[in-house]
């Protein structure tokens, strides 16, 4: 049995991108795809298609998005929770919605009966809920691919106005901002715009009080601490089967 990587592959395709997650004892896999691009059962086809070993479970659908106000009342976080809403997972963040909005609600308490309160924790996780939609929709928006119908929609979508303005500023300025409490950071949001492209016009004078032999010291002291901790941890599947053993047999890596 050949080790598992360390790390999530997401793999782009001409309608969506799937993902491989290798375990110990299997690889999770899924996809993630425009339903006005692709239908169903071409996207089961192209899922099934690609999965290196044995198919262990037969694939599931859901779907994306927020729950309509018509379904039994306003879409609130309040009223719906979790089952509220769903942004899918290029950054997985469902579980980390979930723990924000327990967390929100032992902070309400006792007062969190009153409409007050229940304004309050729909409106912070409703916050919530919009950074983390500008932070995934971003990486489809800032993307150069324009190879297929999907990607050119996507290039040419409008996007929210928060987005807009982090985008413009670090091109502009090469200044990225975190807003108290949001999920994901400075370093997030650089690397995802750095990544794709984005090349700011400038960057901040400070940068300059720091002459070139004083930040090439920085920085090699930087890279020669990350080595120096590296090289005294065990490898990534080394310190799982110690660590958190699969319960099965590990003879080959299945798909699910």
């Amino acid at each position: 049995m050949r080790d598992a990587v360390p790390y999530t592959r997401a793999i782009a395709g001409r309608s969506g991108w799937q993902w491989r997650i290798p375990l110990q004892h299997r690889v999770g896999n899924g996809i993630v795809y425009s339903s006005r691009h692709m239908s169903d059962e071409e996207a089961r086809e192209q899922f099934l298609g690609s999965i290196e070993g044995e198919v262990i479970k037969q694939p599931g659908r859901c779907a994306s998005g927020r729950a309509s106000a018509s379904s039994a009342g306003p879409r609130t976080a309040w009223l719906w929770s979790a089952a509220g809403s769903f942004i899918e997972p290029l950054e997985s963040t469902t579980i980390h919605l979930i723990q924000r909005g327990i967390v929100r609600l032992l902070q309400t308490f006792p007062q969190v009966i009153t409409q007050p309160a229940i304004d309050e924790y729909n409106a912070r996780l409703n916050e919530e809920l919009q950074h983390v939609r500008d932070f995934v929709v971003m990486h489809y928006h800032i993307s150069d691919r324009r190879d297929s119908p999907y990607w050119q929609e996507i290039a040419a979508m409008k996007i929210p106005d928060t987005l807009r303005h982090r985008i413009e500023l670090f091109r502009e300025t090469g200044e990225v901002y975190h807003v108290p409490g949001e999920l994901f950071g400075v370093n997030s949001w650089v690397q995802v715009m750095l990544g794709q492209g984005i090349e700011p016009k400038r960057y901040h004078p400070t940068a300059d009080v720091m002459t070139r032999e004083d930040l090439s010291r920085f920085l090699g002291d930087v890279r020669d601490n990350v080595l120096h901790t590296t090289r005294q941890m065990p490898l990534h599947m080394d310190y799982m089967r110690s660590y958190a053993p699969a319960p099965v047999p590990e003879a080959v890596l299945q798909a699910v």
